[in-house]
């Protein structure tokens, strides 16, 4: 993989986060957790500040580190069905509809935080269709920022992480992609908070050129 100026970036294979990076779904993440935070007593925007990019139990392990995580994967059950059933302002993010089908019949896939019938709602909701191969929260064992789910997304391609360009939103997603040996393309203000190699407002600013000898080029911005 090469990154050959600021603005073109080469690969085998396309890793893409959900929330955030192809779906805007701030909305119903903000009731959820809020509602979620207060029942804990804690301050709304702390927990808002940790919840992007991970699983639910992994964030609540991080603001309750003293309560039994038995406990956190019980509240994060109940939290995936509030918001499976809360898709009120789930959108698009801007252009991806039109990445998404470009990217047909070319190596991607889906590395989310959701589970499956969180993920597919959302999706649904925006208007999207889901790529064919997905890794979601039933597929791994390890929340980002741990790398697993980014590396079992390239396994099932069977490309190597290092031929990989991730899209993701959130710090806990950047450190998992980054950890997994991948460049990123940062989608977002969250993402411009944490470095990523390359930064776009939204997806309109993608531009996928597949070449002859079945890399990815991708012109950014």
């Amino acid at each position: 993989m090469t990154a050959t100026t600021a603005t073109v970036l080469t690969a085998r294979a396309l890793l893409l986060d959900m929330d955030g990076t192809l779906v805007n779904s701030d909305a119903s993440v903000e009731r959820v957790w809020r509602r979620w935070a207060d029942r804990q007593g804690l301050e709304g925007d702390e927990v808002m500040q940790v919840v992007h990019g991970r699983q639910g139990y992994a964030s609540m392990a991080l603001l309750l580190p003293d309560r039994p995580m038995e406990q956190n994967h019980a509240d994060n059950a109940r939290m995936l069905a509030e918001e499976t059933a809360d898709t009120e302002g789930v959108v698009e993010i801007p252009g991806a509809a039109p990445f998404l089908a470009a990217l047909h019949g070319l190596p991607h896939a889906l590395v989310t935080s959701a589970d499956v019938a969180l993920s597919t709602a959302r999706m649904a909701a925006a208007g999207l269709a889901l790529p064919e191969v997905r890794v979601t929260a039933e597929s791994v064992g390890a929340s980002k920022p741990d790398p697993e789910g980014f590396l079992k997304g390239a396994a099932e391609l069977g490309v190597e992480p290092a031929d990989c360009i991730a899209f993701e939103d959130s710090g806990a997603g950047i450190a998992a992609a980054r950890a997994a040996g991948m460049l990123v393309v940062g989608v977002g203000p969250r993402a411009g908070l944490h470095g990523p190699d390359a930064l776009v407002r939204d997806l309109t600013q993608v531009r996928v050129a597949p070449e002859a000898d079945g890399t990815i080029r991708l012109h950014i911005g």
